[in-house]
């Protein structure tokens, strides 16, 4: 099964398993994350009804994309600017599409910070 998925202005074709680089999004390595906004649903030629339709995926990383030079130059006027930008992505992979798998949840850090808490 395939899901057309927008995420970050922007769209991807995913199905279980694969492996995509998204827009960041909120949460550290190793937790799951729900892309709500389905556009498409499908199996081979058929198509399915997306209402309601989740996607579940889990944070492979957290990464920096590659350099990029913003040059600026007003000829004869001695203007030269340089500036580099590198933009964030998440590393996300599909683990189910729909009802067909249910997400692992993040481990709770509850339980470590209540003994910090206790002890100040």
């Amino acid at each position: 099964m395939f899901a057309i998925v927008r995420t970050g202005g922007k769209q991807y074709r995913v199905a279980a398993g694969d492996k995509i680089v998204v827009e960041k999004l909120p949460g550290e390595a190793g937790s799951t994350v729900s892309l709500g906004d389905v556009l498409l649903a499908g199996e081979g030629a058929e198509l399915k009804d997306v209402k309601g339709l989740t996607v579940s995926a889990e944070i492979i990383a957290q990464a920096k994309g590659e350099k990029v030079i913003v040059f600026k130059k007003r000829r004869r006027h001695n203007y030269r600017r340089r500036n580099g930008h590198r933009q964030q992505h998440t590393i996300l992979k599909i683990l189910s599409i729909g009802g067909e798998a249910k997400a692992k949840k993040a481990p709770a850090k509850a339980k470590a910070d209540a003994p910090a808490a206790a002890e100040a």
